[in-house]
């Protein structure tokens, strides 16, 4: 057995589709244009790549984007300043602080200073509550990629076996959160689970996000079980250079399972456009507007 590959640039795609088109809708019939602000404290390359990439994308599907790039050494209550701005700034709809940011500034008093209706990246202690309640909420873009594909591959996860590696507050617990609203039995995982094998062989759905290259291997897979491989990690190539792999080994685990997604190309391009379906979700919502279909959990 040969798993289908899930092809998250694919689905990326079209989910960015599906918002530009009710962007075009809400700018056409309401004259209302939703803005996502991203905020990035400091030079770190990383988040540079990553920030220019997420406003060229909301530009693409027709939302305002608006970047405040800040000197590492601004002071936190600088920044407080600027979230509370946003926060009163009607134009602005999504509000993101690119993480990590500098040592001096304390990253939950700077996330929860974010109005939670605007918190595009649903790490507000609101947020993370109202998500562990059943409630209405801004929903981490992570999970809510790798919960849109599950769907899209199954349809219903109804009574459905799932475990999830690894316990972060950015995937592991709020994907368990909802992967337990589509009615799944779930186990959460980590590095203290006794005979972790066994567990994660139990399962119809494994979400990896551990952060470990490669660790999960073909044969802690049931056979066709879906794979959802969150992670990223750059690995040293026998050659020279390095390559991109994930947290399962990609290719004992895609002779087994039923269905797998890639690293790169998998989980990461459903991020970015969560962060878009999000802004427009958050839009709608301060606007008493009905919400989009099939772009929140």
């Amino acid at each position: 057995m040969t798993a289908q590959i899930i092809d998250g640039k694919a689905f990326a795609a079209t989910v960015r589709a599906q918002v530009k088109e009710q962007v075009a809708h809400l700018i056409a019939d309401h004259g209302i244009t939703p803005g996502l602000a991203v905020v990035l404290v400091g030079e770190d390359p990383a988040s540079q790549v990553y920030v220019r990439s997420k406003g060229k994308m909301t530009t693409e599907v027709g939302m305002a984007s608006f970047e405040h790039k800040l000197d590492v050494d601004t002071s936190e209550a600088e920044l407080l300043a600027l979230i509370e701005t946003l926060n009163n700034d009607p134009a602005v709809h999504g509000i993101l602080v690119q993480l990590p940011l500098p040592g001096h500034m304390n990253s939950d008093l700077v996330i929860n200073a974010i109005n939670p209706a605007k918190d595009a990246d649903g790490f507000h202690i609101s947020n993370v509550g109202l998500l562990g309640t059943g409630q209405k909420s801004m929903v981490p873009c992570t999970p809510l990629g790798c919960l849109m594909m599950l769907r899209d591959h199954h349809g219903s996860l109804s009574g459905m076996n799932a475990v999830v590696l690894g316990r972060s507050n950015i995937v592991g617990k709020p994907m368990a959160q909802l992967l337990l609203g589509d009615s799944c039995t779930v186990t959460i995982a980590h590095s203290r689970t006794k005979d972790l094998a066994a567990v994660v062989r139990g399962a119809d759905i494994v979400v990896a996000a551990v952060g470990r290259p490669q660790m999960v291997p073909g044969d802690w897979i049931k056979p066709g079980a879906t794979v959802i491989d969150v992670g990223i990690n750059r690995i040293d190539k026998p050659e020279g250079g390095t390559r991109l792999v994930g947290d399962v080994d990609f290719d004992s685990c895609a002779a087994v399972a039923g269905a797998i997604t890639p690293v790169p190309g998998g989980v990461g391009p459903m991020t970015i456009a969560c962060l878009l379906a999000n802004t427009l979700t958050a839009c709608c919502r301060a606007n008493g507007l009905q919400e989009p279909e099939g772009l929140t959990a």
